[in-house]
């Protein structure tokens, strides 16, 4: 099969909320996730970050280090100053043989905020995009330049959200400007319906996959009372592939035949003493494994 398959330790530990998942060692982590089937994992807030600390860990475990998110601020900053702010965050998934670094603008974001309904999320006014797609530009070439794939996660909280962000962005954006389609959070922000869509229309700039479901009445139990999005993962909004309303063999069969050839990363914010953290990365990756099979030869 051409596509990998990996995990994002929020499954057992969340940077978000540190507290669901605190008493879980990054051992028991690493072992689940190779004994449920993958064969990588992105950054947790439990790993270690210099590259011959973590390379020995992740080698005991069979499992390759897939990426890690980084939090820009292109909207304070340049793409230079952005450049000299990520560059041993780089270097790090640079050296571990990563081929994407996953990349979300956090200036005025409320998704860390407990108390900031969905509703206040933070919007760009139409001047300001221009700008913030130039500087997302020259800083996703001078990546590609220096070896790794810049690949933009829209996220619930940030100005880059909705299907019109995410449709903006890329139109005002170079093609070195890659894109992360993660399906849990298009489908909350509005879009579920469209994912076939946008994984077609972008099929060839989609350089990461984060494979997160959604749970429908709880999307819309937490959307009535317009909650934040931290309470909205405390109430299980989402949850691994296969046990949520994504359709995953409609959404992955336009990347299959646009010769999609990357990670396909199962993440799913959700508090292990509710959703134990083996059962569910075995159930996520077991229903992603037999999707992609049928489409990714």
């Amino acid at each position: 099969m051409r596509v990998r398959f990996g995990i994002n330790p929020l499954t057992w530990t969340n940077d978000d909320l540190p507290s669901l998942g605190a008493e879980t060692s990054l051992e028991t982590c690493l072992r689940q996730a190779r004994e449920a089937g993958f064969t990588g994992v992105e950054l947790g807030n439990k790993f270690p970050r210099v590259a011959n600390e973590l390379r020995p860990i992740l080698q005991a475990h069979d499992l390759s280090l897939v990426s890690g998110w980084y939090s820009g601020r292109l909207l304070e900053r340049d793409a230079d100053a952005e450049w000299d702010a990520m560059s041993r965050h780089f270097e790090l998934l640079h050296s571990l043989g990563c081929e994407v670094m996953v990349f979300a603008e956090v200036s005025r974001c409320t998704h860390g905020d407990h108390l900031a309904p969905v509703s206040q999320r933070p919007h760009l006014a139409r001047l300001e995009w221009p700008g913030f797609c130039d500087r997302l530009t020259a800083l996703a070439e001078r990546m590609k330049k220096e070896g790794l794939r810049l690949a933009y996660h829209h996220h619930m909280g940030t100005v880059v959200q909705s299907q019109q962000d995410v449709d903006r962005m890329m139109e005002g954006t170079s093609e070195a400007v890659g894109l992360l389609l993660d399906t849990g959070h298009l489908t909350y922000g509005g879009a579920g319906n469209k994912l076939p869509s946008m994984a077609e229309q972008y099929a060839k700039r989609i350089v990461h996959v984060h494979c997160k479901d959604v749970r429908q009445f709880i999307l819309e139990r937490v959307r009535n009372r317009d909650a934040s999005f931290l309470d909205a993962v405390l109430d299980g909004v989402f949850t691994v592939p296969g046990d949520g309303m994504v359709d995953y063999p409609r959404v992955l069969t336009p990347l299959a035949a646009a010769g999609y050839s990357g990670w396909l990363v199962v993440e799913a914010e959700q508090d292990p003493v509710v959703a134990p953290s083996f059962e569910y990365a075995s159930k996520g990756f077991n229903h992603l494994h037999s999707v992609a099979a049928a489409l990714f030869h």
